[in-house]
């Protein structure tokens, strides 16, 4: 498979997926999320892979969600649904330890991306929050059924309710993240993690995920739902008002 969207490295038993769009701070096309599955698949049948690094390119962003030059008509390509979805799944059915890397801004479903991923590792530089109910969208799914697993009902309520960004620091406290580093050292840490992973058993690793994320695979049935659902909000007068306030504020931002 050609990549245009990501960059894709198998090196020493660790695969590594960049989202590679700086220029958009990687917020996502369709053919982004197309191209991050058919990594994660290579990597899923690789052999000598024994982690996954899920990573942002530069040092701006991780990924800010889905990019609003394909959804400023109210909604995105109908084949994102199936390619955003699947993504999700496939961050969870690959076997193997997948860390995220998040070295700038983690927004909406960039957000959601690290909070699926098992283990999540910060630059202090990094930022975190949700955006769909500003932007006319949301992602009642693993974005916010999980979340509420991973930090708690009340924090994942506020997270959603209030559209917030929060700090590294913030992010290592309510638990939503491993560990905290200097954006210099990042790679380094996650380097020295993929290390201590690789020393021990894949077999054990795949069946200690797979009981993971036993408890909470019923998620997987309220994503189809949730999909289904936001594509009919997205055709709204509500979602495309708020769609079209935030894309004129970006602007009216770049501009002064």
């Amino acid at each position: 498979m050609t990549f245009e969207d990501i960059l894709y490295t198998k090196e020493s038993g660790v695969a590594r997926i960049t989202i590679n769009r700086p220029h958009a701070f990687n917020a996502f096309t369709t053919q982004t999320l197309k191209e991050i599955v058919g990594a994660l698949e290579d990597a899923a049948l690789a052999e000598d892979v024994r982690v996954v690094v899920l990573r942002g390119a530069g040092d701006k962003a991780f990924c800010t969600g889905g990019d609003v030059n394909e959804s400023k008509n109210g909604g995105y390509n109908r084949d994102m649904d199936y390619w955003h979805t699947r993504v999700h799944q496939m961050l969870r059915e690959i076997s193997k330890p997948v860390i995220a890397a998040v070295n700038g801004w983690a927004i909406g479903g960039g957000h959601i991306l690290h909070v699926i991923c098992d283990i999540s590792i910060a630059a202090d530089t990094a930022k975190f929050g949700q955006a769909g109910p500003r932007v006319g969208s949301f992602d009642a799914g693993f974005g916010a059924a999980y979340l509420a697993r991973v930090v708690g009902e009340k924090r994942a309520r506020e997270i959603w309710f209030f559209c917030r960004q929060y700090t590294a620091q913030q992010a290592l406290e309510m638990g939503l993240v491993n560990k905290v580093v200097p954006l210099a050292d990042l790679d380094r840490e996650v380097d020295a993690w993929c290390a201590e992973i690789k020393e021990l058993s894949p077999y054990a690793l795949k069946f200690l995920k797979h009981a993971f994320n036993a408890d909470t695979d019923h998620i997987s049935g309220f994503e189809t739902l949730s999909m289904a659902a936001v594509r009919l909000f997205w055709e709204s007068d509500e979602a495309k008002h708020y769609k079209t306030k935030f894309i004129a504020g970006k602007k009216e931002r770049k501009s002064t």
